[in-house]
């Protein structure tokens, strides 16, 4: 009996050896071969595959696939970020679209298969649902010419080089900065480091070289993961810390005191260098859990923020909507469309750089200008594995959920967009969401001090085991 196979928010991913295998790979890249080829005969796919244990090898066998499907097919000739795959679908008039091998930050066991359509965003649900219905029981036989319709070709050169573009050589090369990068034994090692280098930027790589198994690190930017560049940024009185996650499509950072600047404080600086700064204009658009000091910061600049339901798939519906500055996520996720509709971890880096030259600031400086704009505002954020039985139980009483009171906040407001979001005086919030695939539930807080976030944390944690 074959596995199932099923798309979850950004593509299929599994253990590799258990359900993430060549004849399981070779089903999908069949299935989405149909599609594509249904949707553009003859039309380009371009495919990519990051630094995880043999995803070139499985790329390849993809590409072969698809290639059988009279599609034309171009194979990265190394590993690639993932924005640099969307990049060059986006910017090649001929591609329909592209294949990406990578579990992003996904453990180091897990691979995935990413589709992206012919604007380098990801696909929708409508497209892989499509994708799950032309799914075989059996993987396709290779055809015997399939090697010789796919062409290898260099993806990361171009791309690099219109991330060098994008931004200011000169005011980067004024900060003087002396930074070290983390990418997480991922796909953004040694290019955002080189792109670094190649401004004058004086740069240190920790986890920089090829390491199948991440060296047993999690390749996601958040703490405890950074705690190796927080520390070294400190121990060596650098000027900050740049992390991406598996594939470098998101972005941590950390400033000269070694502090952890989170992904909604970078969204917020992004957003003002990009208004202030270089005179750009357009939506901000943020997700449900994502701070209200973008709203705040909204509001200082003059630009309308949208707000969408969790996941980067609804910041790229409203990027193709039109006027749209910049959209990010609270998990590092951030993307500018006139790059690319899609997250890219590196040009955020390079960003905070060049606003490091324009401002002659600090990381933390920037940050502490930032709040003296916003105000204070704290983050915080726990996943509870539960019971299955516990998760559906509160599943069941969330649309009936309206306590007044939590942790001794009068609830003034109820948002059941995604889950359900308590709005409470002085813009603090809790939300609860729960997953879809998993036995979890995730509890989302900010208000101006962490001591009301913990108790805000507490509450949600006691709503859901009420249940």
């Amino acid at each position: 009996m074959s596995t199932a196979i099923r798309f979850g928010t950004d593509g299929w991913r599994a253990v590799i050896g258990a359900d993430f295998t060549y004849d399981n790979l070779r089903r999908v890249a069949d299935a989405a071969g149909r599609v594509f080829a249904a949707d553009s005969p003859g039309g380009l796919i371009i495919v990519g595959f990051d630094t995880r244990f043999e995803a070139g090898s499985f790329a390849r066998a993809a590409a072969e696939v698809l290639a059988t499907h009279g599609l034309r097919v171009k194979l990265s000739d190394r590993y690639l970020p993932t924005p640099a795959l969307c990049w060059a679908v986006a910017h090649d008039p001929e591609a329909v679209g592209g294949v990406m091998l990578t579990a992003s930050h996904n453990p180091a066991p897990y691979l995935g298969f990413k589709l992206r359509m012919a604007d380098g965003g990801a696909s929708p649900v409508s497209f892989t649902d499509r994708v799950e219905a032309a799914l075989a029981d059996a993987p396709p036989t290779p055809e015997a010419d399939a090697a010789a319709r796919v062409e290898t070709v260099d993806i990361v050169g171009p791309y690099l080089e219109a991330l060098r573009a994008f931004v200011d050589p000169d005011l980067i090369a004024k900060a003087g900065l002396r930074v070290v990068v983390d990418p997480l034994y991922g796909a953004g090692q040694t290019y955002l480091a080189e792109t670094l280098r190649s401004f004058g930027v004086e740069v240190t790589e920790l986890h920089g070289e090829r390491n199948p198994g991440f060296g047993g690190l999690h390749p996601e930017p958040i703490p405890p993961h950074i705690k190796e560049a927080q520390d070294f940024v400190r121990e060596h009185e650098l000027d900050a810390a740049f992390i991406t996650d598996g594939d470098a499509d998101r972005i941590g950072a950390a400033d000269g005191r070694g502090q952890f600047v989170n992904p909604h404080r970078i969204i917020a600086l992004v957003a003002r260098h990009l208004v202030e700064d270089r005179g750009m204009s357009g939506r901000i658009v943020k997700t449900l859990s994502t701070s209200v000091l973008v709203d705040r910061l909204g509001v200082y600049l003059g630009s309308h923020v949208t707000t969408t339901p969790v996941g980067f798939k609804w910041i790229y519906e409203e990027m193709v909507k039109g006027d749209v500055l910049i959209g990010g996520e609270e998990s590092g996720g951030i993307g500018i469309p006139v790059h690319v509709r899609e997250r890219d971890g590196l040009l955020m880096a390079l960003l905070l750089a060049e606003m490091m030259g324009q401002r002659g600031q600090g990381l933390g400086e920037l940050v502490d200008d930032l709040i003296a704009v916003t105000g204070p505002m704290e983050y915080g954020r726990v996943d509870l594995k539960l019971d299955p039985a516990v998760k559906d139980a509160f599943v069941a009483r969330m649309p009936d959920m309206s306590p007044p009171v939590l942790a001794g906040l009068e609830v003034l407001e109820i948002v059941r967009t995604d889950g359900i979001k308590f709005l409470l005086p002085d813009d603090a919030w809790l939300l609860m969401r729960t997953s879809g695939t998993e036995p979890l539930v995730r509890i989302y807080a900010e208000a101006p001090n962490f001591g009301v976030v913990d108790d805000l944390l507490a509450a949600g944690r006691m709503l859901v085991s009420d249940s």
